[in-house]
């Protein structure tokens, strides 16, 4: 299919737009991560009080704890909480790697703003769920709902990759990690001082869950309005809000062309994150551990990682090839293992934390945009969504493997075995990836642009 090359004005305009949204969407994601605790303590004594035996809930905590029961090594009841909201994540990573594939292929089929604006529906159907939770059954129900809907993030890389040729990709898809960064710093600040406002008794999260739900409106409209359809189908004529239908930046690529295996790259993001996630998931009992840590001291050491993250997005992931961002990410975050078999100190801690900083502002981005040049326009948004699958497969695995090995080995053996996986990893990376034609070295205007964006 003929390229329809777009001016950078009009590429900087639907860029400017999906940032906005994406972060938008982002910081109401974000808005619930502090508050799991507080909101799962809420509804164990919500039904503990109505006297209810067989609850959804309780038969859950009654899952956990035959689980926790088979260790070798106690488990404090302290972690209890901890491991329900663990499996919820797990539950919410599975749903995504069924729908995420779902989703890219209904966007290459009747484009990237339709298939976008259906998710928005979802969202907005899953934190309506959550005002309304008064009970545990109704907020399990708005996680389910949100982890079948939520397509946000792959249909934007989609949408980037549309809009983007070779030179200007790394960029690009660093944007949505700058998304990411700034979220992750600020949804969850902001999350937690909105769940100090009580406006129902019933929900004393609904403050926080209905300007989540304001959030998610406003970004809907924004979108519907403002985002035009970047998929290059002849057959689409322009709806509310588009540009004409053949916008395009790249060439299509055929399946001859690649340079990547995408099996080879969906292997290595599974794993990646398999191994990662883990050790995110196990940080808080290890911190606790060591150091008693709280939520307080957790949530500074987090925002250190979030704000590290998005300043080495915006510069060193936007201007580095893809092949040396994800090299770069992987080796860092071996060498993050090995110190976290170690540490002794907060001094210590707080230098792993900085290694995965570094990874948390490459690797998963790199990745990603190394996907997007192995896939032809009419298939792009079914081979990244498979992309994603795979890393969300490694998201709903990751917590409840490395947690078992920590608690039957203890801390220093499982860091030191995630360490040697991570290895593996790198091996991968260096030995079986390759940089694809154009992104080597960016031309001085396209850092010139970069920048401007």
């Amino acid at each position: 299919m003929a390229a329809v090359t777009i001016s950078p004005q009009e590429r900087k305009k639907i860029l400017t737009v999906l940032f906005i949204s994406l972060l938008l969407d982002l910081i109401s994601f974000t808005f619930i991560l502090p508050l799991f605790p507080k909101l799962l303590e809420f509804y164990r004594s919500l039904e503990a009080a109505g006297g209810s035996s067989n609850s959804a809930l309780n038969r859950v905590l009654a899952y956990l704890n035959t689980y926790k029961n088979s260790f070798a090594r106690p488990i404090s009841d302290h972690y209890d909480i901890v491991l329900l909201g663990g499996a919820l994540g797990s539950l919410f990573s599975f749903l995504q790697a069924i729908a995420s594939p779902i989703i890219g292929k209904l966007s290459d089929r009747h484009g990237r703003r339709t298939a976008l604006l259906w998710s928005m529906v979802g969202n907005i159907l899953s934190v309506a769920l959550w005002v309304a939770a008064v009970d545990f059954r109704t907020f399990l129900a708005s996680r389910v709902v949100g982890g079948l809907s939520e397509g946000n993030v792959q249909l934007a890389m989609a949408i980037a990759t549309d809009v983007s040729d070779e030179k200007s990709r790394g960029s690009t898809m660093a944007m949505v990690g700058v998304c990411f960064s700034v979220a992750f710093t600020l949804g969850p600040a902001l999350g937690a001082a909105l769940s100090n406002v009580t406006t129902v008794s019933a929900n004393p999260f609904a403050t926080a869950a209905g300007f989540s739900l304001f959030l998610l409106v406003a970004e809907t409209l924004f979108l519907y309005l403002y985002l035009p359809e970047t998929l290059p189908m002849s057959s689409q004529s322009p709806q509310n809000g588009s540009a004409p239908a053949k916008l395009k930046a790249g060439k299509a690529v055929s399946p001859g062309a690649r340079t990547n295996s995408l099996l080879t790259l969906y292997f290595t993001h599974f794993v990646f994150l398999l191994i990662f996630s883990g050790m995110e998931f196990s940080l808080p009992f290890m911190t606790y551990d060591l150091f008693a840590y709280g939520s307080s001291q957790s949530g500074r050491l987090l925002g250190f990682v979030g704000l590290t993250a998005s300043i080495l997005q915006g510069s060193f992931t936007r201007r580095s090839p893809p092949l040396r961002v994800v090299q770069t990410g992987v080796v860092s975050c071996a060498a993050s293992f090995f110190l976290l078999a170690r540490v002794q100190t907060q001094g210590m801690l707080y230098a792993a934390a900085a290694l995965l900083a570094v990874t948390s502002a490459t690797v998963v981005t790199g990745l990603t945009s190394l996907a997007s040049f192995e896939a032809g326009v009419k298939e792009r948004g079914g081979k990244l969504g498979n992309h994603r699958s795979w890393g969300q497969a490694g998201r709903a695995l990751g917590p409840l493997i490395f947690c078992t090995l920590y608690w039957w080995a203890g801390r220093e053996v499982a860091y030191s075995i995630g360490g040697m996986g991570m290895l593996g990893v790198s091996a991968l990376v260096f030995g079986s990836l390759r940089s694809p034609p154009g992104t080597e070295r960016k031309a001085p205007k396209e850092n010139k642009e970069a920048k401007e964006l």
